[in-house]
Formats: structure tokens, sequence, C-alpha cells
């Protein structure tokens, strides 16, 4: 976790340790080195929050970075796979990016699961844990230190709780990506080219949503 994290979320440390307890030795994912990959690069880069469930339930995939997979997994879970249709549309040609969606985060796009971990093989089974209580207060610290120059993307019921919680952030609500509901309007949203038109419209550099430029390194 970036120094800066563990500054905005000390509020959290008691919860943090009573989770770490709960995990104890259990088989959860994504490995216990990638739960908190999001928190490493510093908040203060943080353009864009693209918020989503749990981690993918299946073994080897999650790496700790909400939709992302490692790279080379195959099949690509529906929900990425989705994602990166719908960017293809939006943008006009074709979405080749890599799966581990680490060039969004190296631009300042925070890829934040509301539960950081899950059982193997049990979507949702850490709902109850304690997680939506520090990523809650993760996307306070955020919304208090960026205002209206973060902006906020909430796909699915489960996220749009959030918005609750924010402030003067710019939201961008849609549906979930998944299999099950993306062609209840997903498709065709333009999410991404509706949130580089918030960032200039604030004056910020837009996303390289295909990575091809990767200029904002940590």
């Amino acid at each position: 976790m970036h120094p800066r994290w563990q500054e905005l979320l000390s509020d959290q440390r008691g919860l943090f340790a009573q989770i770490e307890l709960k995990l104890g030795n259990q088989d959860f994912l994504p490995p216990r080195e990638q739960i908190m990959k999001a928190f490493e690069a510093d908040p203060q880069s943080v353009k864009v929050v693209i918020v989503g469930q749990d981690p993918y339930p299946t073994p080897g995939v999650a790496i700790g970075l909400a939709f992302a997979i490692r790279r080379g997994t195959r099949p690509i879970p529906g929900s990425l796979r989705n994602i990166f249709k719908e960017l293809g549309e939006d943008i006009g040609q074709s979405a080749n990016v890599d799966e581990s969606l680490e060039t969004w985060l190296r631009q300042g796009v925070l890829l934040l699961n509301r539960h950081l971990t899950c059982a193997s093989g049990q979507a949702g089974s850490h709902h109850n844990l304690g997680w939506a209580e520090i990523t809650d207060a993760a996307l306070r610290a955020l919304d208090k230190l960026h205002g209206s120059k973060l902006v906020v993307v909430l796909w699915g019921n489960q996220a749009q709780q959030l918005e609750s919680r924010l402030g003067k952030a710019q939201v961008i609500r849609g549906v979930h990506p998944s299999p099950l509901s993306a062609h209840r309007g997903f498709f065709g949203s333009k999410p991404f080219s509706n949130i580089n038109r918030l960032l200039s419209e604030q004056g910020l550099p837009p996303i390289d949503w295909l990575g091809e430029k990767d200029a904002f390194g940590f």
C-alpha cells in the first residue's frame, strides 16, 4: 500500500486487522500479496475510479484490480470481454488492450473492487467480511482529495450504492458488464469516451485506453 494510502486509511487499521484475522489461512483470491494492489499507486495520481464487485473466483485469474486478469489467462472472463467489446465500439477501433489493465492504472485509473477477496470458487462469499467499509472510506478520501476532478464509474446496482457516499466527484452510472446484464444497457453506453469528456472539461488529459502512449508511469 502506498504510504499516502496508509495515511488516508489510518482510521481503518483496526478493521484491516480484523479482516486479516478472519482470513487466516483460508483459501481465498486473489493471492495474499495482491489483495491491496489497487492501493499501490499514489492516490494523488488517481483521476478515474472504476468500481467492481469482488474478485474473479477462479484460481489464477484475479490480480487485485477490478475486472483485470493475469496476462495470458484464457478464456477471458465475460465481464472483461464485454468491456473490451464496448471499448472498441466506443473509440471506433479494435481494442487490443493488455488484459492486466496496468496501462490504465499507470494513467491514473483506479480499478477498485468493493470487496477485495473471495473464497476460491465462491463469488460474493466475502461480502460480509468488512471490505465494503474500507473501500467506501477510500472513495470518500478520493472524493475529498480531488473533488470534481475525479470521475467515478459505478457499474451495476452494488457499485451504485456508493453514489450517496460521494460529494463533488463526477459520476457515471451504468449497467454492469457481466454477460448476465450487459445487453440491458452496458453496450452502447460509451463510458470510455464519456470519461475522457469529463476529464477534458476539468482541464485534465484524457486516458489512452489502448495504452499506446502509457505516459504516466509511477
